[in-house]
C-alpha cells in the first residue's frame, strides 16, 4: 500500500514547493493540494491557489506525482478548467492526478453568490461537470451543452501528455459511489464521520472499513483504485499506524493519505513521520 500526503495551500509559494520536494525525498506517490478559494477554520489566514502552487511543485520535482484532492464545479467551469489540467500537466511531464468531487455547501459554494443547491442538484451538477471534463481532456475539439455547462468548439491541444490524466472521484453515498465506480481510475473517501481527539486506532479502523466495503459491493469497482484521506485533526490512527495500515490494505485500500506534518502540529505528527514512512517502504 502506497502513501501519499496533502500538503496545505496556508504555505507561501516558496514554502510548499520545498515541502513538495522533501516529501518527494521520502519517497511518497503523490503530493495532494485542497482545490478550494479558502478552508474551514484557516479561512481568514493565508490561501494560495492548487493551479499555481502544484505547478510550481512540478517544476520543482522530478518524480513525485502532484493533484488536487478534489476540484469541484462550486466555482469551476470546465472549459477553462481543461485548459489549466493540460498546462499542469505538461509542466509536470504527465506526473499530474485530477482528484474531482461534488463540492459542499460551505463557502467554495456562496463565493460567485449562485443559489445554493440541494444535494441532489450537486451530484447533478456534478455528474455533468466531470463527464464533460473528462471529454476536453480526451479529445483536441469539444462541442457540448448541457443542463450546467456548454463548450463551443472548445480546443484542448497538446492534451495530456499521456493522452490521458487519471481520474480519481470522492464519493460517499450509493449514488456517488457507483458514478465512481464507472467513471474514475481511483475513489477517495474521507472515512465515515469526523475524526474525534480522543479517538482509538479502532475507532480510525472502523472510520474506513466501513465506506470501503461499501465501495467494494458497487458493480465495476473492481480494479478502481482506492484512496484513504485521514482528516488534518486525526489522531486515532497513529496511536498504531502499523495496525491501522494493515488493516485498512486487508480492506482493499491501495493509498493512505496523510497531512505533511505541520508547524502547527496539526496533520501527521512530525514524531509519527518515520513510522509512517517505514510502514509504506
Amino acid at each position: 500500500m502506497e502513501l501519499s500526503c496533502v500538503v496545505l495551500n496556508d504555505l507561501h509559494p516558496s514554502a510548499f514547493v520545498e515541502t513538495a520536494r522533501t516529501a518527494e525525498q521520502a519517497g511518497v506517490r503523490t503530493v495532494f493540494s485542497y482545490d478550494h478559494l479558502s478552508w474551514r477554520d484557516l479561512r481568514d489566514g493565508p490561501w494560495y491557489a492548487a493551479v499555481p502552487l502544484l505547478t510550481a511543485a512540478a517544476a520543482a520535482t522530478g518524480r513525485v506525482r502532484l493533484g488536487t484532492l478534489v476540484a469541484s464545479p462550486n466555482y469551476r467551469h470546465p472549459v477553462p478548467f481543461a485548459a489549466d489540467v493540460v498546462t499542469l500537466d505538461q509542466v509536470s511531464g504527465g506526473r499530474f492526478e485530477l482528484g474531482v468531487g461534488a463540492g459542499t455547501s460551505a463557502h467554495d459554494a456562496a463565493v460567485l453568490g449562485l443559489p445554493a443547491l440541494t444535494p441532489r442538484q450537486r451530484q447533478d451538477r456534478f455528474e455533468e461537470w466531470t463527464l464533460l471534463l473528462r471529454t476536453l481532456l480526451s479529445q483536441r475539439r469539444t462541442d457540448a451543452r448541457g443542463e450546467h455547462y456548454a463548450a463551443v468548439d472548445a480546443r484542448s491541444i497538446p492534451g495530456p501528455v499521456t493522452g490521458r490524466v487519471p481520474l480519481t472521484v470522492a464519493a460517499a453515498g450509493p449514488r456517488g459511489m457507483r458514478f465512481a465506480a464507472r467513471t474514475g481510475d481511483a475513489w477517495v473517501t474521507y472515512g465515515a464521520g469526523e475524526p474525534g481527539p480522543d479517538d482509538t486506532v479502532e475507532d480510525a479502523i472502523a472510520r474506513f472499513t466501513a465506506p470501503a466495503a461499501r465501495f467494494a459491493a458497487v458493480e465495476g469497482s473492481a480494479g478502481v483504485r482506492r484512496l484513504a484521506l485521514l482528516g488534518l485533526d486525526e489522531r486515532g490512527a497513529y496511536t498504531d499506524y502499523p495496525r491501522f495500515a494493515a488493516a485498512l490494505a486487508g480492506a482493499g485500500f491501495d493509498e493512505v493519505v496523510v497531512h505533511w506534518p505541520r508547524p502547527d502540529g496539526r496533520g501527521l505528527p512530525s514524531g509519527a513521520l518515520e513510522q509512517v514512512l517505514g510502514t509504506h517502504r
